[in-house]
């Protein structure tokens, strides 16, 4: 988005734009040496020996695939904590299991002032103080970012958040990964959840950025050149040479671990070097400034320093004397190679992260800009606003182009108001709006309208997020359990398309609409994706969608939205990892049978978004078993014979309670 400012200043038809500087100077820190990695610990990658730490009563070394209890370092809620404390009633729970894990943090509605909102609010805060729980107000900013500002995703810790772009803890060196909001009430209550280690990437660097290129540059690319799937659902390891690791400044480290999630991945990891130290040290000093602010550290008792609880001399200093490393042996499920010097600058869209087109090519097209946004988690740091500034500064808005620009956080904020750059970008024309999601996630000021084209600093840009779904947006910078059912009946409903993400499924603009009830959210599933979903879909229908079906936010209304239309079953050629885990967690099931979706395709190629086919399915999930007929009842037309995943004990014992809240229920 930044490279759009030049244009948005002459108001002319175009994406391109002119390049910018290196937008981070090259931190150096001497005396910082990695030590070799413990013989015992040699063939875990990264990501295994950081969950080791985290893992609950297991015996050896955990690998990718093992399902594991973990006790997070941490674990995030932002305004879902409003849907998250029900659920912890529900659950039987009276208190926290450890109020010092859970932070809460208010970012994604900020801009609602509505009686509603502001007591959902208020009550958030209220539960916060009654539990003894950190709470950051709105207005402090987005929740990664204070996780990360304030040290509870910190390097070598395993930190969650029901919040699809935890990834972003990756940038400094914490594996960040997603939960959701059932998992959130279960950590509440007894400071655990589950996790399959997912297949660990290794994605080799080599050279170095070019001026101008920036780590958004980097994952967009990955993200167009990687685009079949080659690292859906797993996670990532940034390794590379000295001088490519050097290359990418941690605030670049933080966008490119933050975007794994667009690019498929659970997690995406950057090693602790001394780029990860410097900006450590230099936090540490301005947290020295800002601690009378900050109503989560106690105060300082009269005569002491100031040492804030979480970043400091201590703290770093173990990270320096106890480096965690990859084994030299460590086993990796694929190996990726980048050559950084090759790159650049690139812009992704339009609606889609995996449509990736380099700016000189773009810029052929002459397509015209109606809004822009210097927003969201990913870009919205200090540097990228001190690059902005270093654009707009003398000059002018375009009369044709709105401009929205808001600071990650209020610490992000400050430091730039300090520096200026807020002030050139306010006296060019910006639009304000509070430190927070806003935007990014289609809430607030500024969306786009029909019609309309936008270029954004943000890490989505699915059809219909940010605003209407006819605008256009680009991104710039195992054996059954009694009564569990042994079959599963009912005519297949087919949606064909590929990535379908859950704002199609569930549209943004209802995911904090906390109260509507299940015959309300089957009014409105599916509407960003088909309108006329909601009055083809019937009761004991099986859905079957495309590849990587559920990508997207970790709203868990896309699942109990569908299951609202009494679908009970959900077979795709491959889910998004996260929307697996919200219908499993409220009794959905899913599975995967990619022959049956082929086979769908062929018979169905073009038509309607949704279609009833005729064909009748007849699924024994426990068996892995799938049988259709396509004669429109069971027993008529062709039979075909398929194979879909199993779903073992654990997930028939999550049914069976009808959910992951019943079954915390069930043990507490």
């Amino acid at each position: 988005m930044l490279r759009a400012l030049p244009r948005v200043l002459e108001g002319s038809r175009s994406v391109q734009t002119a390049y910018m500087l290196q937008h981070y100077a090259r931190s150096r820190y001497i005396g910082f040496r990695l030590a070799s990695t413990q013989a015992e610990n040699s063939t875990q990658n990264l990501v295994e020996k950081i969950v080791q730490k985290y893992a609950v009563d297991v015996e050896g070394l955990v690998k990718s695939g093992d399902y594991v209890s973990i006790r997070p370092h941490h674990v995030l809620t932002h305004d879902n904590t409003g849907a998250v404390m029900p659920k912890f009633r529900a659950i039987g729970a009276t208190k926290f299991k450890n109020p010092k894990q859970p932070v809460f943090a208010l970012d994604h509605d900020v801009q609602n002032k509505s009686e509603k909102n502001l007591t959902k609010y208020a009550n958030i805060e209220k539960f916060a103080k009654q539990h003894g729980i950190d709470f950051y107000p709105a207005g402090r900013g987005i929740g990664h970012q204070v996780m990360v500002e304030e040290g509870y995703a910190f390097p070598g810790t395993l930190t969650v958040a029901s919040d699809s772009h935890s990834n972003m803890y990756g940038g400094i060196g914490c594996l960040g990964t997603p939960i959701v909001r059932t998992d959130a009430a279960a950590i509440w209550a007894t400071g655990r959840t589950w996790w399959q280690i997912p297949p660990v990437v290794k994605v080799e660097l080599k050279g170095s950025l070019p001026a101008g290129v920036t780590g958004k540059d980097v994952i967009i690319t990955l993200c167009g050149l990687f685009n079949k799937d080659e690292v859906l659902n797993s996670a990532i390891e940034f390794h590379g040479t000295k001088e490519a690791m050097h290359s990418i400044p941690l605030e670049d480290r933080l966008a490119i671990a933050n975007m794994t999630t667009e690019w498929g991945a659970l997690a995406g990891l950057f090693p602790v070097d001394e780029l990860t130290i410097d900006w450590l040290k230099s936090r540490m000093q301005r947290l020295k400034f800002s601690s009378l602010s900050n109503s989560n550290i106690p105060p300082t008792p009269k005569g002491q320093a100031f040492e804030h609880p979480r970043i400091n001399e201590t703290t770093i200093q173990e990270l320096i004397d106890n480096p965690l490393t990859a084994g030299k042996d460590a086993q990796y499920a694929k190996h990726l190679v980048l050559d950084l010097s090759t790159l650049s600058p690139h812009v992704s869209g339009p609606n889609s992260v995996k449509v990736s087109r380099s700016l000189a090519d773009l810029q052929k097209e002459d397509i015209a800009i109606n809004k822009a946004y210097l927003v969201s988690c990913v870009n919205s740091r200090a540097s990228d606003i001190r690059a902005a500034a270093s654009v707009m500064k003398g000059k002018s808005v375009a009369p044709n182009v709105q401009f929205y620009v808001a600071a990650a956080s209020s610490e992000v904020q400050r430091e730039v108001e300090e520096s200026g750059d807020w002030d050139v970008l306010v006296q060019a024309g910006a639009k304000v709006l509070p430190a927070g999601c806003g935007p990014c996630v289609g809430l607030g000021t500024g969306l786009l309208e029909d019609g309309e084209v936008g270029i954004s600093a943000t890490n989505r840009n699915f059809k219909g997020r940010m605003g209407s779904p006819k605008a256009l947006a680009y991104l710039a910078s195992p054996a059954p359990l009694p009564n569990f059912p042994a079959q599963i009946t009912g005519e297949i409903l087919f949606c064909p398309q590929d990535n379908l993400n859950t704002d199609g499924i569930y549209p943004g603009k209802y995911t904090y609409q906390d109260d509507l009830k299940p015959d309300e959210m089957r009014k409105v599933v599916m509407e960003n994706y088909d309108p006329s979903f909601a009055g083809i879909v019937k009761e004991s229908d099986i859905l079957v969608g495309g590849y990587n079906f559920g990508t997207g936010s970790s709203r868990e209304q896309a699942a109990t939205a569908l299951k609202s239309c009494g679908i009970p079953l959900t077979l795709a050629g491959s889910f998004s990892d996260i929307f697996k885990r919200n219908s499993i967690n409220n009794a959905l099931l899913v599975a995967e049978c990619r022959a049956l979706l082929e086979d769908l395709k062929r018979e169905f190629a073009s038509g309607a978004l949704t279609k009833r086919t005729g064909w009748i399915a007849e699924a024994d999930v426990t068996k892995g078993t799938l049988t259709v007929w396509t004669g429109g009842e069971k027993g008529k037309g062709e039979k075909k014979e398929y194979g879909v995943g199993r779903l073992g004990r654990s997930v028939q014992e999550l049914w069976l309670a009808q959910g992951l809240e019943g079954w915390v229920k069930e043990r507490l």
